[in-house]
């Protein structure tokens, strides 16, 4: 689908080969002007200076940040059509042991981030605008020590909908897409055990674990569709409707997938 004369916003997209980085690279092969932005500065002049596009350093978890970012984006090409918050904050434990720091630290991102990434995309953003959280399988079906991470993901789904009613008015969409199993090669590690991406496929009716460009098409299908807002859209294979394998089911380390 063309892009072109578009101006898209990719939040998170520091990890080469993952699902902000592969986005970022379809919406600028389409022909999109691109902003890309994370934490690390070095990704995101390489993935910029790949793509054409303008690389910003922010915090996915600070609103001064994101109102910056939302400003050098406007500044830069003079409007938002789509904005996508790809980030993510890993905090692993139970209910029974995991830390408060690291919990608190995971929300920051998992949910305040994209509360402030709504409130100021959508203040810059015209009507017929887009925002597109990217959520997790994690959100609606517990993974093993993943308590923090999962309620999070749930948290931002929730503020999809509230967001939705608030800015559809405008007509700014707001919706949310809950990847399965991604193979990225932050998850090489994973996959590289031998029987592991078995154990999942085993779940997914369509028979293989995800790729990042799977998700960057979805997210740009769904900016198409002009008549969706406040979705929790499952782009997991159909995962969705079975279930994240045991850990005994598993071998070797357990999934640590987003």
């Amino acid at each position: 689908m063309d892009m072109a004369g578009k101006v898209a916003l990719v939040l998170g997209a520091s990890a080469e080969g993952g699902t902000g980085w592969a986005t970022a690279e379809m919406l600028a092969a389409r022909g999109a002007k691109v902003v890309v932005a994370a934490r690390r500065e070095a990704p995101i002049k390489k993935l910029a200076n790949k793509i054409g596009g303008h690389g910003v350093v922010c915090d996915a978890g600070s609103e001064a940040q994101i109102s910056t970012l939302v400003q050098e984006t406007l500044t830069t090409y003079g409007k938002i059509d789509l904005a996508v918050n790809c980030a993510f904050a890993q905090a692993d434990g139970f209910i029974r042991n995991v830390d408060d720091a690291a919990m608190r630290a995971s929300f920051d991102v998992n949910f305040f981030g994209h509360v402030y990434f709504i409130r100021h995309v959508a203040e810059a953003m015209n009507p017929g605008g887009a925002i597109t959280l990217i959520s997790s399988f994690a959100a609606h079906q517990p993974v093993y020590a993943r308590t923090a991470y999962g309620c999070g993901k749930a948290a931002m789904d929730s503020l999809v909908r509230y967001a939705a009613v608030e800015y559809g008015p405008q007509g700014i969409r707001v919706n949310s897409i809950l990847p399965g199993p991604i193979k990225t090669v932050a998850a090489t590690y994973l996959f590289e055990q031998p029987g592991m991406e078995e154990a999942f496929c085993r779940e997914i009716p369509l028979g293989r674990v995800g790729e990042p460009e799977d998700f960057a098409e979805t997210i740009i299908n769904l900016y198409h569709s002009s008549y969706i807002t406040g979705v929790n859209l499952h782009a997991s294979g159909g995962m969705h409707m079975n279930r994240v394998p045991r850990p005994e089911e598993m071998p070797g380390k357990l999934a640590q997938l987003d």
